[in-house]
């Protein structure tokens, strides 16, 4: 039997901010929000950072780690900040731990320069 576990809400929209099913924890889209729910108007290496913490606090606060996650998607609005947001990521993902990725270029929702969702597993 299946169980979906909702993990969060988000502030300003009908969504979870991750959604758990089988061992499998879907994030939905971060963005550098800090914890007043305001943009952070900086560069991509300040935005990525901010970005990727708010989705280390998601996946940490349903207890999985950065070491489950199995797929990221990367949206970012100028392919030029592309070396910043890889530099950023590194930090956060090493080698032997990185997931698949995915890079595009693309139009944001918000005034932001990017967003990144996760795919995460660990056995139930």
């Amino acid at each position: 039997m299946s169980v979906i576990i909702r993990h969060g809400t988000h502030p300003r929209l009908p969504v979870s901010n991750a959604v758990e099913a089988n061992g499998w924890l879907y994030v939905t889209g971060q963005v550098p929000r800090d914890a007043e729910g305001n943009l952070l108007a900086g560069n991509m290496t300040e935005q990525a950072r901010l970005t990727l913490s708010n989705l280390k606090q998601v996946i940490e606060s349903a207890n999985y780690t950065t070491k489950d996650i199995v797929r990221i998607g990367v949206w970012i609005d100028d392919p030029r900040d592309f070396p910043e947001f890889n530099s950023v990521f590194a930090d956060f993902f090493d080698i032997e731990h990185a997931p698949a990725r995915v890079t595009i270029q693309s139009s944001m929702m918000c005034d932001c320069k990017v967003e990144v969702d996760a795919i995460a597993y660990k056995a139930p």
